[in-house]
């Protein structure tokens, strides 16, 4: 007699491969002997995998709908059938895991894939950076094609199932193991796990939906971007196989050095050089910034290592979202240049300057800014 397979499970005789899937696993979870290690709820283990075994497999349910039993003697409920044999290591991870320890869902995968992304690299000057371009790049990448549209068939033509594997896009072969009988699947090699072929194919692709090509794309590159900064351009990576959606590009920019500034962010910083008449008479000393030349007012007396802040003539500050919040600061770094080679009169001219202000003697002032201590005179070089 044969046996209720449907019962077995508690599904319909109509139920769907889906149902059938779920309704073992539930059984699964709660009779398996690592969850239920009495002896009856073994067996019961044993009943549930022969049946799913027998459910799972099209043309074994299809002998089970004519009244028939594909295992015959081979014993589903008892005879010491090993709980695991017949049952796809796959199966047994998708009952205690889901579907995902298994492997994410099987069966045939899509022939149509999503693109992969590209990355390019562009120079770009501190100017450039600072005002924002638009730049045409070309690149070499994968378009659609253009005679099949992404399907990979030639005209009039369409994929066929395989019949390597049935469709399925998978081979199972049967192993045996301490554990009995385990039926591993791997991807089908002939149509590479897409469960159908291409017999005659596109003759631009060779089936691959797309193809190589050259092309040029503008990419605009928004001020205040820095050395390492990424810009985004949606859609306009790699086509992906089978017609699928682009990836995305990436332009990565490359800072070139400047000749005079040097970059803090959205600040630069500069140094000027100036001799020391003009620190201690002062000066408007013309400026070249990134907006053009301005003019640089030195008040007299300005000191080594003086720092002017020329506001707002830094470069534009670029937030996350891509708007432009204001500039940064110029910092300019005054450096004094003392003379090293002096002619006569220009030695006797010091000399006279030195001893119009006092200055024949030098004071080494302490720690704590007043002069005083042992060594704290001392006498300029000129009047030795």
């Amino acid at each position: 007699m044969a046996r209720d397979y449907y019962g077995t499970l508690g599904v319909r005789q109509d139920a769907s491969a889906e149902d059938i899937k779920r309704a073992y696993r539930k059984l699964a979870r709660e009779l398996h002997p690592d969850v239920n290690p009495d002896e009856a709820a073994q067996a019961r283990f044993r009943e549930v995998t022969a049946a799913y075994e027998v459910l799972s497999d099209p043309q074994k349910r299809k002998i089970v709908d004519m009244g028939g039993d594909p295992l015959g003697n081979a014993g589903g409920g008892g005879g010491g059938r090993d709980p695991f044999g017949g049952f796809g290591l796959g199966d047994i991870m998708d009952a205690f895991f889901g579907a995902a320890a298994g492997g994410g869902g099987r069966g045939p995968r899509s022939r149509v894939q999503p693109g992969s992304d590209a990355l390019l690299r562009i120079q770009m000057t501190l100017e450039e950076c600072a005002t924002g371009v638009s730049r045409d790049i070309a690149v070499e990448t994968a378009i659609l094609c253009d005679v099949c549209r992404g399907n990979g068939c030639a005209a009039g033509t369409s994929p066929i199932t395989c019949d390597t594997c049935g469709g399925r896009g998978e081979v199972q072969s049967v192993q045996r193991s301490f554990l009995g009988q385990v039926v591993t699947a791997r991807a089908c090699a002939v149509c590479r796990g897409l469960g159908e072929v291409i017999p005659d194919p596109c003759h631009q692709c060779a089936g691959e939906g797309r193809v190589r090509a050259r092309r040029t794309i503008t990419a605009k590159i928004p001020p205040g971007v820095a050395d390492g900064m990424r810009v985004r351009l949606s859609g306009q990576g790699e086509v992906g196989a089978g017609g699928g959606p682009a990836g995305d590009l990436y332009v990565e920019v490359e800072e070139l050095q400047h000749a005079t500034f040097e970059r803090e962010g959205a600040d630069l910083h500069c140094t000027l050089r100036i001799p020391m008449t003009t620190a201690a008479l002062g000066a408007v000393v013309p400026l070249e910034t990134l907006d053009g030349t301005v003019e640089l007012e030195l008040e007299p007396g300005t000191q080594p290592e003086t720092q002017l802040v020329m506001s707002g003539r830094g470069l534009p500050r670029l937030r996350s979202t891509g708007r432009v919040d204001g500039r940064g600061d110029l910092h300019v770094h005054v450096e004094v240049e003392v003379p090293t080679r002096l002619d006569a009169r220009q030695t006797e001219l010091l000399r006279e300057l030195a001893t119009l202000r006092g200055e024949e003697e030098h004071t080494l002032a302490s720690a704590n800014g007043r002069a005083g201590g042992l060594f704290s005179r001392l006498r300029s070089r000129h009047t030795r």
